[in-house]
């Protein structure tokens, strides 16, 4: 029987291509698929559709796996479904919610707070949350994801800067390869102490925590901080669990910020429940954030007298190290504001 070249080559490729980015390959890309897969309503096509046009859909299989079949309501799907409300033109909410072009000091390196920048390392992300901030992002723009000279020079002459925060997209998206090389770069910055990583690749995706990740993040002289971003319960799972405690063990700082999103954790129960079963997988309860009023998100907004009654609420249930700060972005603020009870 004759060989065919070209299965050969695929096989070869899957071969050296490490599970974490064939797994990330398999994303559910299609709104029709996903209702398809999920035994979800015909009716909701159209809106997910047109939503999908201005968003694009992108669901891992592992994430997936976690909503609810026959649930239009499932407070997983409800942060991946496009939705027809998404096209809806409402007051005070635009594409840049939180004013990242007026931080920009180089490209691609946003500073807007003393002692630290956030360089946007990626666009990508393995999956596409309907309410994310940066949903209509330019990345493209900015020779800063392929170019880290200028942004690094910045960082070099800026001596009162102690923390490098990586954001994107989500910064694990990078092969180690990349990552390797940013970390080198900058551990050659003398002033620079910590180096914080905003991923929610450990939940989303847990095969992206591997052997060579774990190794490259037990390296160098910064303190490695991972700031997750779980909203509900139900993105821990035994996977997300294993990886949570391979990073652990790797001497990483573990902490959570979740979004407050009508539909999905806007009840007391399920956030002192998120707040319980994060600690339980080794994660400290960072922030608890008030919606970031990006254009298409709306539909996701919690009242903030109702975020201050829940907020009051986790302080009465819960021990103070697992009650999140309640805080809001304010552009041109030197940090996140907390809102007062």
């Amino acid at each position: 029987m004759p060989t065919n070249p070209i299965m050969i080559t695929r096989a070869r490729t899957q071969a050296h291509t490490p599970a974490w980015q064939q797994a990330w390959s398999r994303a559910l890309r299609d709104p029709h698929q996903l209702l398809l897969r999920l035994d979800l309503d015909p009716s909701l096509a159209a809106g997910a559709a047109s939503a999908h046009g201005l968003f694009r859909l992108r669901v891992p299989e592992s994430y997936l796996a976690r909503i609810r079949p026959g649930d239009p309501d499932d407070p997983l799907l409800l942060q991946v479904l496009p939705q027809a409300a998404e096209a809806l033109e409402r007051p005070g909410f635009g594409p840049d919610p939180v004013d990242d072009a007026a931080a920009m000091a180089a490209p691609g390196l946003l500073h807007k707070y003393p002692g630290r920048a956030l360089l946007i390392a990626t666009g990508a992300c393995a999956i596409h949350c309907r309410y994310c901030f940066r949903r209509e992002f330019p990345y493209g723009e900015f020779g800063g994801l392929r170019d880290w000279g200028p942004a690094l020079a910045y960082i070099r002459e800026h001596r009162d800067i102690s923390e490098v925060i990586l954001s994107g997209g989500d910064p694990l998206a990078l092969p180690d390869h990349r990552l390797t090389e940013l970390l080198l770069l900058l551990e050659r910055i003398p002033h620079l102490r910590r180096l914080r990583i905003h991923t929610r690749l450990p939940v989303v995706l847990p095969e992206r925590i591997d052997a060579g990740l774990l190794s490259w993040l037990g390296r160098g002289r910064l303190q490695h901080i991972l700031v997750l971003h779980a909203n509900h319960p139900r993105e821990f799972d035994p996977p997300a669990d294993t990886a949570l405690a391979q990073l652990r063990a790797s001497g990483v700082t573990l902490l959570n910020q979740s979004v407050l999103l009508a539909g999905v954790n806007d009840d007391l129960g399920t956030l002192c429940e998120l707040q319980e079963r994060g600690f339980a997988a080794g994660i400290l309860p960072y922030y608890l954030h008030l919606l970031d009023r990006v254009r298409g998100a709306a539909h996701f907004e919690v009242p903030e007298a109702r975020a201050r009654e829940l907020h009051a609420g986790l302080g009465s249930r819960l021990p103070g190290y697992l009650v999140p700060r309640l805080v809001r972005e304010v552009p041109g603020a030197s940090g996140k504001v907390p809102l007062p009870p």
